[in-house]
């Protein structure tokens, strides 16, 4: 099995990323951003979540599938549906619009929430914002995520395809404002 064989390396590789005394050198491989970009196999996805709470107890972990259902109970289920309807063709305006309460915003929110306390912080479940407009440079380049004392580690189900990284196997991925764990 893969995840059996090359976890150790990507987790030795990941811990190296957030070392302390490597954060000045993460920004300038990551041209001035403070993501680490953690890429495994879409299947492999709950084996690594689960190898990285082990890993990192203390860490704080936010699931976007949750903040998905957050935004659409905030709303209500019949109103959302009206609302995403409405904008079919372009839905960063669901997820990311002015409301304090938009996935966009509640992502950035805990992000900034766990970086005040200290906590590594890992995005997981990324899946969830297939189809939201939301892209991981979105919130790589947010302000409060660059400027966080703490790298905020991205968990990125994704392949490589002709030396390509492509989220959940088909869509390219941009690796600008991270280091990269592959």
């Amino acid at each position: 099995m893969p995840f059996l064989t090359e976890h150790k390396q990507k987790f030795d590789d990941l811990r190296a990323a957030l070392h302390e005394d490597n954060r000045t050198q993460l920004k300038r491989s990551a041209n001035g951003g403070n993501t680490v970009l953690f890429v495994y196999p879409p299947a492999e996805e709950e084996e690594y979540i689960s190898k990285a709470k082990e890993l990192y107890p203390d860490g704080h972990f936010i699931d976007v599938a949750e903040l998905f259902v957050r935004t659409i109970d905030s709303v209500g289920i019949e109103d959302f549906k009206q609302f995403y309807k409405d904008h079919i063709m372009t839905p960063s305006v669901v997820f990311t619009n002015e409301d304090s309460n938009c996935l966009f915003s509640l992502i950035v929110d805990e992000i900034c929430t766990a970086s005040q306390d200290g906590k590594t912080t890992f995005l997981i479940h990324t899946g969830a914002l297939e189809g939201t407009g939301i892209e991981n440079v979105n919130i790589m380049e947010h302000k409060s995520v660059m400027s966080q004392g703490i790298p905020l580690v991205i968990c990125y189900p994704s392949t490589y395809k002709n030396e390509e990284l492509l989220f959940l196997n088909h869509k390219s991925a941009s690796k600008y404002r991270c280091n990269l764990v592959k």
